[in-house]
């Protein structure tokens, strides 16, 4: 099964509420009118497109105004073109990671309960499966039995782990992570943190010392710091990102959970606003279900296309 086929069977909710609606939006082969228009609007809205949704629209009533666009499959093929623009900017380059550095050193964060530690567990498993040796580092001190959760991934997974007592400090243990993937020759070092709330001010400050600390034991690392993002929030992430934003460079991106929200669409407006890319996307429970985000796929996915009548 191709990445697209994956991609469609996995995010059936937000291909619902975009694909689906556009169907019955022109259901009985219905001409665009001001009615349409006004429904089309909604359907794009209810996919939580955002922003994104207006600038759709504006381009939309352009081409009609024109006399270029009559049906739905004309209005399908604007949306897949404005939606690529968003997610595929010539500046922002999505997708899998390629390993520049021995070891490369990943700092993940994110808020509480949006699937960052999962997250980590299927990118060791994604990268141990490309031949890479991968050592994780369990910098979440904070919360209890973090520390033990991690562990059980990294052993399912046959990664060693470093990690500290409950309420040590967080910086030292990324330093003790890389340390140890320099010394035993790693190809990866995936440093977890704490999960955190972005208006916890303290916390989030945190995260810049984690990161000084790190680069401290290892000049020009982290060479990534990805933000996870719960798909199921939406539009709402975007203000959680722009706050860790504000205390460390993120680089990219893992948005998580788009097989259980009709929101995936949201993804258009994060990178739009955010001009990061995205790297990973999680579609399921298990470890095998991340993927490298490719933005033809996930467009395509998303937008469908039209029924035969």
């Amino acid at each position: 099964m191709g990445l697209f086929d994956r991609l469609k069977a996995r995010l059936t909710r937000t291909r619902d509420a975009l694909s689906e609606g556009l169907a019955k939006v022109f259901k009985g082969g219905r001409p665009i009118d001001a009615a349409l228009l006004a429904e089309l609007e909604a359907v794009l809205y209810q996919a939580d497109l955002g922003p994104v949704a207006s600038e759709v629209m504006a381009e939309i009533n352009r081409l009609h105004a024109l006399g270029s666009i009559k049906g739905e499959d004309e209005v399908r093929a604007v949306l897949r073109e404005v939606l690529l623009n968003f997610v595929a900017p010539p500046d922002v380059h999505s997708g899998e990671i390629e390993f520049t550095h021995k070891p490369t050193v990943l700092l993940i964060v994110g808020v509480n309960g949006s699937g960052k530690t999962t997250s980590i567990a299927k990118l060791a498993h994604r990268f141990q499966s490309q031949g890479k040796s991968v050592l994780l580092g369990a910098c979440d001190t904070f919360r209890a039995a973090a520390a033990e959760q991690l562990e059980i991934w990294a052993n399912r997974n046959g990664a060693p782990i470093v990690r500290a007592k409950e309420g040590a400090d967080p910086a030292s243990v990324a330093f003790d992570a890389v340390e140890s993937a320099c010394v035993l020759g790693m190809d990866v070092a995936i440093i977890d943190t704490a999960g955190r709330l972005h208006t916890q001010k303290n916390l989030m400050e945190q995260l810049g010392k984690v990161q000084r600390v790190i680069a401290k034991r290892l000049p020009g690392a982290p060479h990534e710091v990805w933000l996870v993002i719960d798909g199921v929030n939406g539009q709402n992430a975007i203000q959680q990102a722009k706050q860790f934003t504000a205390h460390v460079p993120i680089t990219g991106l893992v948005v998580t959970k788009l097989d259980g929200t009709a929101r995936g669409g949201a993804v258009c407006t994060i990178v739009r606003e955010l001009k990061l890319p995205v790297r990973y996307i999680g579609t399921g429970e298990q470890l095998e279900l991340l993927e490298a985000f490719e933005p033809t796929a996930f467009v395509d996915a998303i937008v469908g296309q039209a029924v035969p009548r």
